[in-house]
């Protein structure tokens, strides 16, 4: 019988593991990959989270990475506005940060399981059962981590899952690795038809090339990558010129589907949901990554309560509900908002034509979107 069991590697499941062994419980982490992998994220960290990584014992300060001031942003007519970021932020490629956090997660006693997929969870007689490619474990809190989409969403049948295809689902995610000519303290996010591609460096010298996109763009273009980017995101000359210019790392881009932005619910049959489980923010926002780790220190205050004796398991979820709610509800609904407004050519255009000469608005949607540091 463990004490808690996290379906799911990444940044939220492996923060609230670190937390949690350190407290004195008895965790185990089911990831279904082996690191160090790629995964589709922009790669860029808001400041907020700077000092929680390193209390988990990430040394950020002595690994030279680039920290983020500004921000270039273009319409698919190629207009464009240039901003200080309120806050900044930081570049760290994926593939060297879930590592990272997972050697220390080991090293602090999490019982970590790669490879290994969760495919089912029940709950009865007030613990888990959980169901893996590795065999069957208990536990008496059971948490979800896994990311945007599972196949635990679709068994709970979630309604995000179940609902027809709009302008906040069914999005697909590429990204690469790239050598470019952008100055190491800048992101830059060029919209195109139907989506937008950001750019920023992570470390040494390379660089996060990362766009999403409706499924319908790449259904256009007979589901083909090379003809979506040559026919579609190089219609903004920004584009143009950057793919023209960047040399790309990898062979082949990583990829995800099935993109979901609408509302998401926090505990499922019990299991408590952190990260893009409980709520994805629209990478337009660039604060995912903060939500995740965030999201894992506040969920573990919660789950210490409860496994202390202090409040019972309906109080637990209550208030991881509305904890949850309190930091990331506000930012979400901006989110999808912007998302909405940023959906058309149109209005894409015109929003940035309106928002030049106003840096002092730019600079307040981009704060509702973040948070202080934690």
């Amino acid at each position: 019988m463990h004490d808690v069991i996290i379906a799911g590697g990444g940044l939220a499941g492996l923060g609230l593991s670190i937390q949690l062994v350190r407290a004195g419980y008895r965790v185990a982490v089911f990831e279904k990959e082996a690191y160090p992998f790629h995964k589709v994220c922009g790669e860029y960290i808001s400041l907020e989270s700077w000092n929680f990584l390193e209390e988990l014992g990430l040394p950020l300060s002595d690994w030279n990475l680039p920290i983020i001031h500004t921000l270039l942003m273009s319409a698919p007519n190629g207009r464009s506005l240039q901003q200080e970021l309120p806050l900044g932020g930081f570049g760290i490629s994926r593939y060297r940060l879930d590592a990272a956090m997972a050697e220390i997660a080991r090293s602090e006693g999490v019982e970590l399981y790669e490879s290994t997929r969760v495919t089912d969870i029940s709950f009865q007689r007030n613990s888990f059962t959980v169901e893996t490619s590795g065999g069957t474990f208990s536990a008496r809190v059971a948490c979800g981590t896994y990311g945007k989409r599972s196949n635990l969403d679709v068994r709970w049948k979630r309604a995000f899952i179940r609902k027809k295809s709009t302008r906040l689902n069914n999005y697909v995610g590429v990204k690469y690795h790239v050598k470019a000519s952008v100055p190491a303290d800048q992101i830059e996010l060029h919209h195109f038809p139907n989506g937008y591609c950001g750019i920023s460096k992570v470390e040494e010298d390379r660089y996060c090339l990362c766009y999403m996109t409706t499924a319908a763009n790449l259904q256009a273009c007979g589901n083909s990558i090379p003809e979506m980017e040559a026919t579609i995101l190089r219609t903004n000359p920004y584009l143009d010129e950057l793919f023209a210019k960047t040399e790309r790392l990898f062979q082949q881009p990583v990829t995800i589907a099935q993109i979901s932005f609408e509302k998401k619910t926090q505990v499922e049959d019990h299991v408590l949901l952190i990260g893009d489980a409980a709520g994805m923010a629209p990478p337009l926002s660039g604060n995912g990554m903060s939500m995740a780790l965030h999201g894992s220190k506040i969920a573990f205050g919660c789950i210490d309560d409860f496994l202390k004796g202090e409040i019972a398991r309906y109080q637990l979820e209550q208030e991881w509900i509305d904890r949850w709610n309190s930091q990331f509800g506000w930012r979400l609904w901006m989110g999808r908002f912007l998302q909405r407004w940023f959906s058309t050519v149109l209005r894409t255009n015109l929003l940035l034509y309106s928002l030049k000469p106003f840096p002092k608005v730019v600079s307040f949607l981009i704060r509702q979107t973040h948070g202080q540091p934690f």
